[in-house]
């Protein structure tokens, strides 16, 4: 299947998030793909990061590494000017930005561990810099066709909260989702090809889960490369009918 629905040629993607964990997962899935242009790499040190710097070294110019802080308004609108003045249409975005309890955010059991601190950092990362990211990105998705997809994750359903706990990450994801199907409606508009999606790829073995891997079921902890092509598998399947949904890495719906 192609990457991108009714997408003609090779596509210019890009990965906000990729020196780790799925992120770096994606970029490697991205460029093992015949269909797949040109692929810019966007993290806070993509450019030291060793794994990116093979990489780089393997693919030449079709592959860019960008360093930025997705947590800064001004450090966003500074990429995409430079991205911009390289790239006219962006055909896929994907954020894999996520905190649970790294960097001042905290994965809290009980009202008594909330602060104030933890809520924002939360917020910061897994809210506001997809969204900030999809704004400043929002020139280079307005022609046909294009798809923009942020991790959520299922914990951030209010409908499927049966534990409780972990009220920073909930409610984060939760407003990410709310934004997220925000936007599609906007894009719509502008972009009548252009698709929006909130995607959970499941519990992944990687810095964010690690503290928690005791609890899941054997077989529902998958491998980064694992989730990164399942991710891909969903950007192929859903087009602008799906846009504004939230989706499972196996392609069911999540309720909101």
């Amino acid at each position: 299947m192609r990457l991108i629905p009714n997408l003609k040629g090779k596509a210019n993607a890009l990965v906000c998030g990729a020196s780790r964990g799925i992120g770096l997962a994606l970029c490697k899935a991205l460029l093992a793909r015949d269909d797949v242009g040109r692929l810019w790499a966007i993290s806070r040190s993509a450019k030291s990061d060793g794994e990116l710097a093979i990489l780089a070294q393997e693919q030449g110019e079709r592959l860019v590494l960008m360093d930025c802080d997705a947590r800064d308004e001004r450090a966003l609108a500074a990429m995409a000017a430079e991205l911009g003045r390289t790239c006219d249409h962006l055909h896929l975005v994907v954020s894999t930005l996520g905190i649970l309890h790294q960097e001042g955010a905290k994965a809290e059991k009980s009202l008594a561990q909330l602060d104030l601190a933890s809520l924002q950092a939360s917020f910061a990362t897994n809210a506001y810099a997809p969204i900030l990211l999809l704004k400043h990105l929002l020139p280079l998705l307005r022609k046909a066709p294009a798809t923009f997809a942020a991790l959520s994750a299922r914990v951030g359903s209010i409908g499927d909260n049966h534990l409780g706990g972990w009220y920073s990450y909930r409610a984060s994801k939760a407003a990410l989702n709310q934004l997220l199907h925000t936007a599609s409606i906007e894009l719509r508009r502008l972009n009548p090809s252009a698709t929006v999606l909130a995607l959970h790829p499941g519990t992944t073995d990687t810095a964010l889960s690690r503290p928690f891997q005791g609890n899941v079921q054997a077989g529902k902890l998958f491998e980064p490369a694992f989730a990164a092509q399942r991710i891909l598998e969903q950007v192929e399947r859903l087009g602008p009918f799906d846009s504004g949904g939230f989706w499972a890495w196996d392609g069911r719906p999540i309720e909101w």
